[in-house]
């Protein structure tokens, strides 16, 4: 019966024995249950590739919160401060010693340092922004002048180190930046409640400082917005245009494949080529402002290009026949088509397509550094052509700072960098599961 497995007759010592020949289906089933094994360890292998890769990045977000989470509060000291009359013009205040009355107030709550060396390290407690900070008050209301107010100035950095415990009070004098009689100092004002960490309202108003605990961040995010706001302007025209004409206008020949090789090429050229670009053209033959918003824009604006008309190609590929086609049955002309019809179908994708590639921009490093954003910038800028930094930039140079103060800015910076950037991507998400449309 064909049902039967076939016997074959194998030699023995005392005769013949029969093999049975395995059936077909038994082959198939067993390579099936390895085909299946297979899959089972591919299935494994990504899921354990996931895991790892959502551990690195935990492992990556909690060592950045908790190094920069501290720099979101800031060490303030209590003065009592006596705007003495003598001290302070009131017909030209902008040039009164408001340093020296800092300093009368801290002498005053240590009356027993006399000699200038203690006077010199019970001043380094205090940061040498308080008499800014009492200046702008007295500016802000003259009327304080003769009057004595309670002021909550800055402490020092190091100061602000050991309160927030960053430094330990426990090792020998010697490899302290504070030592014994400055920790006296400060258990003293601890014991008067004249020391207290408030939210650090100067990293989000300020710009870039010296002193780590008078540096701020608004002069970078200014700066990113002018230059983003400059990429996006160039950016997203010259993208779509290119994009159109080559998927719907230009002729399929040698010279329209050698331009989309290159675009594709250009996508993958790293982001310091178009640095060292803009700083032989802008920069060298335009005569253009270093370290100005509106270079950086230009530079960024030539990485981005290639990201958007690629994905806006993308977009216009994925728009159906059938709709160029009854564009065309009902009489438009082709400019009519793409305008009317292709072009509003397609733009959500070129929108993702394009912050996409903003997002890209804003954590460049490279191509700024090139044309001299990387100088140290203390006003906030306000406009394209004036002075600016960018928040990758400061990053880079606070993170390059030997201050331990500054290791806390740095994670702080980054932590605000990449809530910019999950915002970005998130409308980005949001835009295309909105607008999407399948057909």
């Amino acid at each position: 019966m064909s049902s039967q497995r076939k016997q074959q007759p194998v030699a023995g010592d005392g005769g013949h024995f029969y093999q049975q020949k395995e059936r077909t289906i038994d082959i198939v089933n067993r390579r099936l249950a390895q085909r299946y094994r297979k899959e089972k360890r591919f299935k494994l292998y990504g899921l354990f590739s996931i895991i790892l890769s959502i551990v690195f990045l935990g492992v990556l977000l909690t060592s950045i919160v908790s190094n920069g989470y501290s720099a979101f509060f800031q060490t303030y000291i209590k003065l009592d401060v006596v705007l003495d009359t003598t001290m302070l013009d009131r017909e030209n205040l902008r040039k009164s010693n408001f340093q020296g009355i800092i300093k009368q107030s801290i002498t005053k709550l240590y009356p027993e340092v006399r000699d200038r060396k203690s006077k010199r390290e019970l001043y380094a407690l205090f940061s040498s922004g308080a008499a800014f900070q009492l200046r702008e008050a007295v500016l802000k209301d003259p009327e304080l002048v003769g009057k004595t107010i309670s002021l909550w100035v800055p402490a020092d950095d190091d100061v602000d180190m050991l309160v927030k415990g960053h430094s330990k009070r426990e090792l020998p004098e010697s490899e302290r930046r504070l030592d014994d009689r400055q920790l006296e100092w400060i258990d003293k004002l601890v014991d008067q409640e004249r020391i207290e960490k408030k939210f650090n309202v100067t990293f989000f108003t300020a710009g870039d400082s010296r002193e780590p605990e008078l540096a701020g961040i608004w002069g970078a995010v200014k700066g990113s917005f002018f230059t983003l706001l400059v990429t996006l302007a160039l950016s997203f025209p010259i993208g779509i245009a290119a994009a159109v004409y080559l998927e719907e206008f230009a002729p399929k020949n040698l010279a329209t494949d050698f331009i989309e090789v290159n675009i594709n090429n250009l996508a993958a050229v790293p982001s310091i080529v178009f640095g060292l670009l803009g700083l032989a053209v802008f920069l060298n033959f335009f005569g253009m402002p270093r370290s100005t918003s509106l270079v950086g824009g230009l530079v960024l604006m030539l990485m981005t290009l290639p990201t958007i008309i690629i994905a806006s190609r993308a977009a216009l590929k994925a728009v159906p026949p059938s709709i160029r086609e009854a564009a065309l049955g009902v009489g438009s002309s082709k400019m009519q088509m793409v305008s009317n019809h292709v072009l509003p179908l397609a733009l959500p994708g070129m929108l993702t397509g394009t912050i996409i590639g903003m997002a890209q921009a804003l954590g460049e490093t490279a191509p700024l550094l090139m044309i001299g954003m990387v100088a140290f910038i203390v006003d906030i800028p306000g406009g394209f052509t004036d002075p600016a930094a960018v928040m990758p930039v400061q990053i880079y140079l606070w993170a390059d700072s030997p201050e331990r103060a500054f290791l806390e800015r740095t994670s702080a910076a980054i932590m605000v960098l990449l809530a910019f950037l999950i915002v970005m991507n998130a409308v980005a998400v949001i835009m295309r599961k909105r607008f999407e449309k399948r057909w």
